[in-house]
């Protein structure tokens, strides 16, 4: 039931403004079972949704000025383990409180396709990202709960994705 909430999401998410197809799609393959998506230390799954909505939403506005007319870029996610982490020893009044350490780096798997306007796959790939040293990034939105994983994210991006057109 929930996967086929996301999927529906993901529909949404395939059409821009006016209604042209977006250039990124953003699967996430059964969240339920990701490491860490987690909005409190008793995680509600709309909050779940809510954040993988952000990531979605990140990914799609970041990859358009990457990906050409007409190609269209599939990312799909099986795991994801945001930075932080939540310490319930520290009392109930830290229940909602993520703690950033180097202990907890954020963590990514997906496979991505690339297809060009025929349809044949010019690049793809799978990836396994662990940023070990994520909090030595300069993020430029230090309110975004989710700034080192978006930064990670447009790191990949902008390397995997520079001059589609050429391939």
């Amino acid at each position: 039931m929930l996967s086929s909430v996301l999927g529906l999401a993901a529909a949404g998410a395939l059409y821009g403004a006016g209604n042209s197809p977006a250039r990124t799609e953003v699967i996430f393959d059964h969240p339920e079972n990701f490491t860490d998506v987690k909005d409190s230390y008793t995680p509600s799954d709309k909050g779940r949704d809510a954040i993988l909505e952000n990531i979605r939403s990140f990914l799609v506005h970041r990859t358009e000025s990457l990906v050409p007319d007409g190609y269209k870029l599939t990312i799909t996610f099986t795991d994801i383990d945001l930075a932080g982490e939540f310490e319930p020893w520290r009392g109930a009044q830290f229940d909602d409180v993520r703690i950033v350490k180097a202990i907890y780096p954020p963590a990514f798997k997906f496979s991505y396709s690339v297809t060009d306007p025929s349809g044949r796959i010019v690049r793809e790939g799978t990836e396994d990202i662990r940023d070990m040293n994520f909090q030595m990034r300069v993020t430029i939105d230090l309110s975004d709960p989710l700034r080192y994983e978006k930064d990670i994210l447009g790191d990949w991006a902008r390397s995997k994705l520079k001059n589609l057109a050429k391939a």
